[in-house]
């Protein structure tokens, strides 16, 4: 009996690396931190009450955004690793097989778990306070959304110390990802934990598309739309149509593995190439998912900070639905060296290329907003300015990749592996981090330490800058991407010791962010910050900072593009808005229904990791059984009575 649960145990969990041992116990010490912290405290009933059942958009909002620092946290550190190793030559600081699993979910996690939650986080905080809803079309949906992303995150990276890490790569190529070349469960893992957080995706998309369609205040009209409400538009109609892809194809690798398919193998009629036509289709529009909404930040805040209407509105709209439209038509230029033909080549290299004109289109329209504007240099401009000369040489980069002749040159090089992070990082993280320092004193009612701040982006952009401009370098000198070691002969060591220094620097940089934000806390009385701490031009600066639970207390108008803005005008002149009666609000009431049907599709995925089918089956009917439970919930929602609105604004306006 004790040697049977020996060998299970040594067969279940991770061992005989000592970072991964160290790495459980860190883990374990975390787990019992929080658990003793919220009992010693007595939080588990606000645990429950204010958070884990929540429906409130923007608590949702905050807790993607969590998630998310929690997960560039993980992918930094592997990425920190992977640095360690390539720093010098012959190093042996991580085997060949440890290597591949850290740069597989160094990948996935950066692009799923943590720029997706980022973007879900600022999608949820911050649009129905722009467009002057409540809340969103489906608040029970936007909370079960949630809940699967973050158990499909969990069931991922639980693979680091469960059973194994998938080792074949962020887009999982057949036939390394077949059961034939990995036997273990980490692809599993991969599979189902990207499956249950992709529904959660999906659900997201339709979710803000509806909002964005059906719940805008009166009077605001399509080409009233704030921008980077127009950016998340853009973004919904791309996730509307690549995560279904993404869904069929990881449910077809599944069968392969798991049923004997061969919908990807080269035996009994499977191809390869498949998979890899299929993840692209995805997986290509999945990055202007991502840098999209990036874009609606930067339109925010180079207005806001310039104080003026941003140059050409409407150029901006088209060039936002032109890119949405040729994402699809840019993946096979990850293979034009796979032998798809000369006029294959040609068709993707020129759509790939038309890309860069709607993108130039904003870069323009933000230089011009800025020209003779009063620009103010705080936290959130500066990595908006940071991110302009940063994306255009990523731009740059991407065109020359584009070029099907030169792409046979830099395929798979660290060339690629530059431009990628180049853009990923200048585009999408410096984007976020601008658009949290942003809407920061919205969120949480405070504002951020500047001088940390700067400290954190001075850090980040030079250890950026240290780190990937070797890259292109050694790119070109000829290095390829997932090398574990290289030799002293290569003449490749000065510029990856540089590149590591850079990593570091960038960590230090992340070490800065997360000092600022303790720092905020613990003198947040003193950095309170008033409704309209930036001077903005939308309407979620016409509300208390923080937004009170039903946002508005009178529905808004949205007559003009800079509403807030132009009421601010208005009221300069003396003209004030007609005095209107408040009434009671309708709002959802919470629902520990999304929690616990996450719950089960966490533990259907884990039955069907392990090919436990009891288990699997006991996951999929505890969320048939919620589905059911909540088909038959009829107390749904509940009013806020006037009182309570009167009560609430003049606390949050300071007026008692």
């Amino acid at each position: 009996m004790l040697e049977g649960l020996k060998e299970f145990a040594s067969e279940f969990f991770v061992t005989g690396d000592p970072l991964i041992y160290g790495a459980m116990v860190s883990i374990g010490i975390t787990m019992i931190a929080i658990v003793a912290v919220l009992t010693y405290f007595k939080k588990w009933g606000w645990l429950w009450r204010n958070w884990l059942t929540t429906v409130d958009h923007k608590k949702i909002g905050i807790m993607y955004i969590i998630a998310s620092i929690i997960m560039l946290f993980r992918g930094g550190v592997d990425a920190l690793m992977m640095r360690l190793q390539l720093a010098m030559p012959n190093n042996e600081f991580l085997n060949p097989e440890h290597y591949n699993q850290v740069f597989t979910t160094h990948g996935t996690i950066m692009i799923l778990f943590m720029a997706m939650p980022f973007m879900f986080g600022l999608f949820n905080v911050i649009v129905p306070l722009q467009i002057g809803a409540r809340d969103v079309a489906f608040p029970f949906l936007n909370s079960l959304s949630f809940w699967l992303f973050f158990l499909g995150a969990m069931l991922f990276n639980l693979s680091f110390v469960i059973g194994g890490s998938p080792d074949a790569g962020w887009l999982s190529y057949p036939p390394l990802s077949e059961l034939s070349h990995s036997p273990g469960v980490g692809q599993n893992f991969y599979i189902w934990g990207i499956q249950i957080s992709g529904i959660g995706s999906l659900a997201t998309g339709i979710n803000f598309l509806v909002t964005i369609i059906k719940m805008r205040a009166p009077g605001m009209r399509w080409m009233k739309l704030p921008m980077f409400t127009w950016s998340v538009f853009s973004t919904c109609i791309i996730i509307l149509f690549a995560f279904p892809i993404l869904t069929v194809t990881l449910a077809l690798l599944f069968l392969d593995r798991f049923a004997g398919a061969h919908f990807f193998t080269l035996d009994l009629g499977g191809n390869p190439m498949m998979y890899i036509n299929l993840i692209w289709m995805w997986g290509h529009p999945e990055v202007y998912i991502v840098v999209l909404p990036a874009f609606g930040v930067f339109s925010e805040i180079v207005s806001t900070f310039s104080r003026k209407k941003l140059f050409g509105y409407k150029s901006m709209v088209f060039a936002m639905l032109i890119i949405s439209f040729l994402s699809f038509f840019t993946w096979a230029h990850h293979f034009f060296t796979m032998g798809s033909g000369a006029d294959v080549n040609a068709f993707f290299a020129v759509t790939t290329m038309l890309i860069a004109i709607p993108t130039g289109v904003k870069i323009f329209n933000w230089l011009f907003t800025m020209y003779r504007g009063r620009i103010r240099m705080a936290t959130p401009m500066m990595w908006t300015l940071a991110f302009i000369p940063c994306f255009i040489v990523g731009g740059m980069t991407g065109v020359l990749l584009s070029v099907a002749p030169a792409d046979f040159q830099f395929h798979n090089s660290y060339f690629l592996i530059a431009h990628f992070h180049q853009v990923l990082i200048g585009g999408v993280v410096f984007g976020y981090f601008a658009g949290l320092y942003y809407w920061w004193p919205k969120m949480f009612g405070f504002q951020l330490p500047e001088k940390l701040g700067k400290w954190a982006f001075w850090t980040w952009n030079i250890g950026f800058y240290v780190c990937f401009m070797p890259q292109y370098a050694v790119g070109l000198m000829g290095m390829t991407r997932r090398l574990s070691t290289y030799g002293w002969d290569t003449g490749w060591w000065e510029l990856n010791f540089v590149s590591t220094i850079g990593a570091f620097l960038m960590g230090v940089g992340f070490l800065f962010q997360v000092a600022q934000i303790a720092d905020g806390i613990r003198k947040y009385k003193t950095l309170k910050a008033s409704a309209d701490p930036w001077d903005g031009r939308t309407l979620e600066w016409s509300i208390p900072s923080p937004a009170p639970e039903y946002n508005f207390a009178i529905t808004p108008r949205g007559d003009d593009i800079d509403e807030w803005w132009e009421e601010k005008e208005r009221r300069a002149k003396g003209i004030y808005p007609p005095e209107q009666p408040l009434e009671p609000i309708h709002m959802p009431k919470n629902s520990a229904i999304p929690f616990i049907m996450s719950s089960f599709w966490f533990v259907a995925g884990f039955g069907f990791v392990f090919g436990w089918l009891w288990m699997a089956i006991l996951g999929l009917a505890g969320v048939g059984i919620c589905m059911i439970a909540r088909s038959f919930s009829y107390d749904t929602d509940y009013y806020i009575p006037v009182d309570e609105i009167k009560r609430t604004e003049a606390s949050l306006r300071g007026s008692v």
